[in-house]
């Protein structure tokens, strides 16, 4: 007899205890589904990819559900292959023995240090692509109170997140494991808040409450850092530091808010896969965790977490307008493997003209360096972005 049970996960159903409360029953209709999806998980001839995808994507617990739930194998939809696993390497050679990315001091940005900090800024961007900042401005209180309130909201109950689950920004707000989910070969295993925040922010009460306020002291704050990382990046091309604000590169902020929980199995799946931010500048705020990962040459190379510190690192959108002077590098992060989720927030810095073209800027074009890109308009850059899942760069779309 063929099974009608949903197949997203292995373990054996475990009937909910019986509620005499209304508002829990969705929460039990979805922990019953999920807990006796799967139950031919590894039954080649019986899997059914989209199927299990979208009931999972139907019950809306997002992968803390999954966990919360009790299993010990993943769903096979979340199984990446054996080559999404490079052998990670900290020091891929003797001479680069306990290299980590550089960690620039921005204090007296304003002063005397101003010069030494481009230089510093213009050099990490050239030959890594990442760095991290100290003594940036942004309180500390901030940074911790930033972290905390993605904590609290991922981990309320199922009915209260699931209200915010969805793949439409209509409201510039939106809950969901993976925004590519329906079009990878595999899903990574976290759960993400993504917020419009600029040129318009979402309506303040759409926001959820429990990180409503703190997302948007963050996002204020990571605007005026902004202003002054672009002001170095131009100087850094030797362009006048207004040159990329300009261009409107400030003016549209995208803020995501990744939750990594524990993986029973994370030798088979992934955090975040391979990839390069499509944008111009991205700031992150990760707690001590660790697990991202940056590619430096061949080799995969630990982001270590630094207390106080941003992680800045550049996109494909900034590669091609500095005509490869700035290079935007694949980084991932690695599944999960303790108890502690990892936690983290990312704001993407974006273009808002939407009509201009972009290319490398005619400042940076010459005879013994000729344009490496050709221009295009944001619509065309995004078109290609989303015509794939999140997998390595598309700046190759656009080499002349």
């Amino acid at each position: 007899m063929t099974s009608n049970k949903p197949l997203f996960l292995s373990t054996p159903f475990v009937p909910p205890k019986p509620t005499k409360h209304k508002q829990r029953v969705r929460y039990h209709t979805a922990k019953k589904n999920i807990m006796t999806i799967g139950s031919q998980n590894q039954q080649t001839e019986t899997y059914d990819r989209s199927k299990e995808v979208k009931e999972f994507d139907d019950s809306k617990i997002g992968v803390k559900g999954l966990v919360d739930s009790g299993i010990t194998t993943i769903p096979r939809f979340f199984v990446h292959p054996p080559e999404s696993f490079p052998p990670i390497t900290t020091h891929p050679n003797p001479s680069d023995h306990g290299k980590e990315i550089p960690i620039i001091d921005l204090s007296f940005v304003n002063s005397h240090r101003r010069t030494i900090i481009i230089d510093e800024i213009k050099e990490a961007s050239s030959k890594w692509g990442f760095f991290q900042i100290l003594k940036h401005g942004v309180p500390t209180d901030v940074l911790d109170r930033t972290i905390s309130s993605i904590k609290a909201f991922n981990e309320q109950s199922n009915e209260i997140k699931s209200k915010y689950y969805g793949r439409e920004m209509g409201k510039g707000i939106a809950f969901s494991t993976n925004f590519d989910l329906f079009q990878s070969k595999a899903a990574s295993w976290r759960d993400t808040l993504q917020m419009k925040t600029g040129p318009t922010p979402p309506h303040f009460d759409h926001i959820p409450e429990i990180c409503r306020r703190e997302l948007l002291k963050w996002d204020q704050q990571v605007q005026l850092l902004g202003e002054t990382l672009m002001e170095l990046l131009s100087e850094g091309l030797g362009l006048e530091k207004d040159r990329l604000k300009e261009m409107s590169c400030l003016d549209a902020r995208l803020m995501v808010a990744h939750y990594y929980p524990y993986c029973p199995e994370p030798e088979r799946t992934v955090g975040i896969k391979s990839h390069s931010d499509p944008g111009v500048l991205t700031v992150l705020l990760q707690d001590q965790i660790g697990g991202l990962q940056l590619k430096h040459g061949e080799d995969w190379i630990d982001v270590k977490p630094c207390s106080g510190a941003l992680v800045i690192n550049i996109g494909d959108l900034l590669q091609m307008i500095s005509n490869d002077e700035y290079k935007s590098v694949e980084h991932r992060v690695v599944a999960n493997s303790i108890r502690e989720p990892r936690v983290s927030t990312a704001v993407f810095f974006n273009p808002s003209k939407r009509e201009d073209n972009y290319g490398p800027l005619p400042e940076l074009v010459s005879a013994d360096k000729p344009a490496v890109y050709k221009q295009f308009t944001l619509p065309e850059f995004m078109r290609q972005f989303f015509s794939k899942e999140l997998d390595g760069k598309v700046i190759d779309y656009f080499k002349l």
